[in-house]
């Protein structure tokens, strides 16, 4: 009886396949722009990937650390996406206090509810002149 292999999945195909990204292309942009990291190191969009392998996927202002659970090449529905990798618990705690900074950080941000003023106008240009 013969072995079977271990499958393996390029990393722009499985990426797109869970859903991280909306397009392959976007992916690939993505793996290209050193948003993703494979235990620990940048990756190639035809790197292949295959079962229990630890990723680390930047989007936006959110950093996810999630675990390979099953592979595929296909597009389905975000709950079988879903069921191809499970985020770590320090990821999910992480981004969740993340989010909570910076909920705080702006609501505690003051807003001008007016235009600036001729004075005030003034005062920006002045102040960008000095810090260029």
């Amino acid at each position: 009886m013969a072995e079977q292999p271990l499958p393996k999945v390029r990393l722009d195909k499985w990426l797109w396949a869970a859903r991280f990204f909306k397009t392959r292309a976007q992916a690939k942009a993505a793996i290209e722009g050193g948003k993703v990291h494979i235990d620990g190191q940048r990756a190639k969009p035809s790197k292949e990937i295959t079962i229990g392998v630890e990723m680390v996927i930047r989007q936006g202002w959110d950093e996810k650390t999630v675990l390979v659970e099953t592979l595929s090449e296909q597009r389905r529905g975000a709950s079988e996406a879903a069921l191809l990798y499970s985020e770590t618990e320090a990821s999910i705690a992480l981004r969740a206090k993340r989010a909570e900074e910076r909920k705080a950080a702006n609501q505690s941000a003051s807003f001008q509810d007016h235009r600036p003023s001729k004075k005030e106008r003034r005062q920006i240009h002045r102040f960008k002149e000095q810090n260029l």
